[in-house]
């Protein structure tokens, strides 16, 4: 005959056994490998003297060919711009998203880029134009919308 506290013994101990199992399979479930992405800052952080890749976190294989624009949108990944990739500056505004840049290079001095932010709030609205050497990425003036 068992006593009434062997047999509670034993099976407090298989719930345990089953409760360190259940939680030692939830700890490995849940574990995972995080992934730190690194956002380009905006023009206004941008240090003078930085290259323009780093400093627009524009790689240089996508900014507009000389006399073209095309919409970026900081933050995200060059694989992920919307498309076309270069095309004609006429219109453009119109189909830029809030808070997007435009980036026009003009066919008279290929070695400047002029980023024009959109606002925001607001489709369309250039609310600042900055301008930057290629090469360098060095800031060269701010320009009225």
């Amino acid at each position: 005959m068992m006593w009434p506290h062997t047999l509670s013994r034993d099976v407090l101990v298989q719930r345990l056994r089953v409760t360190t199992l259940s939680l030692t399979t939830l700890v490995l479930a849940c574990t995972r490998t995080t992934k730190t992405i690194i956002v380009a800052p905006t023009p206004e952080a941008e240090t003078v003297g930085a290259s323009t890749a780093a400093a627009l976190g524009v790689p240089p294989g996508h900014l507009p060919k000389p006399g073209e624009c095309r919409v970026w949108i900081p933050g995200v990944p060059p694989g992920r711009q919307p498309r076309p990739k270069s095309r004609d500056c006429a219109g453009i505004e119109a189909v830029a998203p809030p808070g997007s840049w435009i980036l026009y290079r003009p066919t008279a001095d290929r070695r400047l880029v002029h980023v024009r932010e959109v606002d925001r709030a607001r489709v369309g609205v250039v609310v600042r134009v900055r301008v930057f050497e290629v090469e360098s990425g060095r800031f060269v003036r701010e320009e009225n919308p």
